[in-house]
């Protein structure tokens, strides 16, 4: 398994890290601990969780399986979606960070985790306090380092402002989706990162089992992520993305892999990503994605795949400057 530095951290990870998600709902503690053991054959030590996966389940899970070879593993948790019913029980304020923190730490029977993730934005809370908070989980070595996940970019680049202005704990890296179908972070998130240094662990490769073979145009499993679940059906409701997968599917099979290999790998090879988060319910569903950490992904294939979705627009909107006819472009193109 390939190690590479996820970000300025100086920590070196897996470039394929196991989310557990799955842990304590669709994957009970028997199958839970077998989706470690075999992440774990397969070179896997960079593990993603978060407080809310199964009401805290997910972390206690973790934490078992994790106890033997903490030092061996680099672990993330999260904080920011609601954990309870209280008014106070969810968001970026300094008391739920510091509540939940604790929380997660017990749960996870650890002293620490490498990365403390906040989840999602928090617009009641200044995200001056978010960061003193943050620091301070940091400065008490509860958490190494500090990542942000589902920001867009400008709140993410003022943010490091802040910390750098305030001399706080900046964030390290970030997790945002990405797929072949989800591109949206080619526009500014994954250029900030490797603009600041940022590692980023991207998350829903599959886009929901979207490129697993099981979707297209009126095609649906009877089961499955994108069935079942109504935030991801609505992630993915646009019939677009089915086309999509369908011509995936087919490009898959021409190549004679599994669509879950391939699609893992077309993220893996994106210069801006340190590792994609692999989900499944089952051995059995995760030995596909495995697969990608040898997939040899050419610069060719790599277009080939991306030409199977649209390229989103740069941030200007100005698309035309990606192929060379604007000011300061061919000249050949305004004879």
């Amino acid at each position: 398994m390939e190690h590479r530095l996820l970000g300025s951290t100086g920590l070196r990870v897996s470039a394929l890290c196991l989310g557990t998600m799955s842990f304590g709902d669709m994957a009970d503690e028997e199958a839970s601990a077998a989706l470690y053991r075999r992440a774990r054959e397969a070179g896997v030590d960079f593990f993603d969780c978060a407080n809310v996966y199964s009401a805290g389940r997910a972390e206690e899970i973790l934490g078992r399986l994790i106890a033997a070879e903490r030092h061996r593993v680099v672990l993330t948790t999260k904080v920011g979606f609601p954990t309870g019913q209280g008014p106070n029980d969810r968001g970026l304020s300094r008391r739920h960070i510091l509540e939940s923190v604790e929380a997660s730490l017990a749960r996870l029977a650890t002293d620490r985790v490498d990365v403390l993730f906040v989840h999602t934005l928090d617009p009641a809370t200044p995200v001056e306090e978010t960061l003193r908070a943050l620091d301070m989980v940091v400065r008490q070595g509860k958490a190494l380092h500090i990542g942000v996940s589902n920001w867009a970019a400008w709140q993410i680049a003022a943010a490091l402002g802040i910390s750098r202005c305030e001399s706080l704990a900046p964030f390290a890296c970030i997790q945002p989706m990405y797929s072949v179908a989800k591109r949206q972070a080619e526009v500014e998130i994954l250029p900030l990162a490797r603009a600041a240094g940022l590692g980023v662990v991207s998350y829903s490769p599959l886009g929901g089992g979207l490129f697993t073979g099981k979707y297209g145009v009126g095609r649906r499993p009877e089961r499955g992520r994108l069935v079942d679940n109504a935030m991801y059906a609505s992630r993915y409701a646009d019939e677009d993305y089915y086309r999509v997968a369908d011509r995936f599917t087919t490009l898959a099979r021409e190549l004679s892999v599994h669509p879950a290999t391939l699609a893992v790998a077309w993220v893996k090879a994106h210069p801006a990503i340190t590792a994609p988060i692999l989900g499944a319910r089952s051995v059995e569903q995760l030995e596909p994605s495995l697969a990608a950490a040898d997939y040899p992904m050419t610069d060719e294939l790599y277009s080939r795949i991306a030409a199977l979705s649209s390229t989103p627009p740069p941030a200007t909107d100005r698309a035309e400057e990606q192929r060379g006819v604007a000011y300061g472009g061919s000249a050949e193109k305004y004879k």
